[in-house]
């Protein structure tokens, strides 16, 4: 990289960091392109070149988070610990980076956040997804029988619950409360 490539990568960096920031103060629908402007340093102008929009804006923050969810996950992947410490510590973080862009003020309810969100984290996830059944059909946690697309559909039946959850307030309760449900069934011991 040469240095105005530097250059713009520490701006494009400032400016989606001081929209997370943001957005999780006084959320997406409160927030504009002048707000994340003055936030990250950045002209409105470079904003605009840079993203195009503030749905733009939105698309790079659901990637970055979403890289730092894939990243973490490979770390715990590699850990020699049980396959369900795993899941539950994967589904844990995944549920972190969604509630910071989801659970700001107003974020479920605005459709369009919403959709950006979805739609650029989707391929990522699914991706992730893919690898930990596929780790877990190995180890024999998930039986070889169940379809990848049947576990994908479970997953996202949860995703929408997931959304009504982060309206309520309580969404790290239930999402424990729904990883538990998941991995050890409604009569199922974690012990």
């Amino acid at each position: 990289m040469n240095k105005f490539e530097i250059r713009t990568q520490k701006k494009k960096t400032a400016v989606v960091n001081a929209a997370l920031k943001l957005f999780k103060e006084i959320g997406f629908v409160h927030v504009s392109i002048k707000d994340i402007a003055a936030e990250s340093g950045v002209s409105s102008v470079s904003l605009y070149n840079y993203f195009g929009s503030k749905e733009g804006i939105v698309k790079e923050c659901a990637n970055v988070l979403m890289q730092n969810t894939l990243r973490m996950a490979e770390e715990i992947m590699s850990q020699n610990i049980d396959f369900k410490e795993k899941i539950v510590r994967i589904m844990d973080i995944c549920a972190e980076q969604d509630f910071q862009l989801l659970g700001s003020p107003g974020a479920v309810e605005d459709r369009v956040l919403s959709s950006l969100y979805s739609e650029n984290t989707n391929q990522i996830r699914i991706h992730m997804l893919q690898e930990l059944i596929e780790l877990a059909r190995k180890e024999g946690v998930i039986h070889s029988s169940i379809s990848l697309e049947t576990v994908l559909e479970l997953l996202n039946a949860i995703g929408t619950l997931q959304l009504s959850w982060a309206k309520s307030g309580n969404y790290k309760e239930k999402m424990a409360e729904m990883n538990r449900l998941l991995l050890f069934g409604l009569i199922g011991n974690d012990k």
